[in-house]
C-alpha cells in the first residue's frame, strides 16, 4: 500500500496484519536507506516483481523508487524534488508528478508521468525514455510514440506480453500501447463523462485514476 499521507509504504499480510516496509510516518524526505530510515514524499503508486522487489511512484519526490523484500530503498531513476521531462539513465532522468506504476515480467517498470502526460519505461539498469505521449502536450489522439497524447494519466498496468493500459484520467478513456509505442483508445470517449455500460467508444468513464488486469486478459 502507498500510504499517501503517511509518506509509507506499508505491507498486508493474508491474514490482515500490517506493517510499514519503508518510510516513517508523518515524515516526508528524500532520502534512500532501510526501513524507517527512508523517505518518500507523497508516494501515489506501487507495484510488485516475481521476486518481491517493490516499485514507487514517489510522486511528491518526482521520482521512481525500489523497495527490496528486505526494506532497502533506492532510487531507480529520477532526481529528489527536481521535476522535468527529461530521458536519461537513473538521477539524469526528470519525470513530474508520477502517479502510477507497473513492472512487467522482465523487469521493465512502466510509469504514468501525469503531469508530463506521457508514459515512461525504466529499463532494470535504470535507463528511462519515453513510451509515448509528449511531454507538455495534452491531448487525447492516438498514434505511436509522440504522436499519441494522454491528459494527466494515473495508472497503468502492463500484461505478459508487453502490452500497457493507462486510466488516462482527464480524457476518461482507457488506453492501450503496444511495446512499440502505438497507442489506441480502448474504451470511453475523450471529454464525455459519464457511466454508461457499452463498447469502446459506447461506454463512458469519470475520471478513471486505477487500472489492472487479470489472467485472462480483462482490463479492471
Amino acid at each position: 500500500v502507498a500510504d499517501t499521507g503517511n509518506d509509507t509504504i506499508r505491507k498486508i499480510t493474508p491474514g490482515g496484519v500490517v506493517t510499514t516496509l519503508a518510510g516513517s510516518a508523518g515524515s516526508s524526505g528524500t532520502n534512500d536507506g532501510t526501513g524507517s530510515a527512508a523517505g518518500f514524499t507523497f508516494p501515489y503508486g506501487v507495484a510488485v516483481d516475481a521476486a518481491g522487489n517493490v516499485y514507487v511512484a514517489d510522486y511528491g519526490n518526482s521520482t521512481t523508487r525500489k523497495i527490496t523484500p528486505g526494506g532497502v530503498v533506492t532510487t531507480l531513476a529520477g532526481s529528489a524534488r527536481n521535476r522535468g521531462s527529461a530521458d536519461g539513465t537513473g538521477s539524469d532522468a526528470r519525470f513530474y508528478w508520477p502517479e502510477g506504476v507497473a513492472v512487467d515480467t522482465n523487469g521493465n517498470v512502466y510509469i504514468a508521468d501525469t503531469i508530463n502526460n506521457t508514459i515512461r519505461e525504466i529499463t532494470p539498469a535504470g535507463v528511462v525514455t519515453t513510451l509515448a505521449g509528449l511531454a507538455g502536450s495534452s491531448g487525447s489522439a492516438d498514434g505511436t510514440g509522440s504522436a499519441a497524447q494522454f491528459n494527466s494519466p494515473e495508472g497503468v498496468a502492463v500484461d505478459t506480453n508487453g502490452i500497457v493500459y493507462v486510466a488516462d484520467t482527464y480524457n476518461n478513456t482507457i488506453r492501450e500501447i503496444t511495446p512499440g509505442g502505438v497507442v489506441t483508445t480502448l474504451a470511453g470517449s475523450p471529454g464525455s463523462f459519464g457511466s454508461a455500460d457499452g463498447t469502446a467508444s459506447a461506454s463512458r468513464f469519470a475520471l478513471p485514476a486505477g487500472v489492472a488486469l487479470d489472467a485472462n486478459g480483462n482490463v479492471y
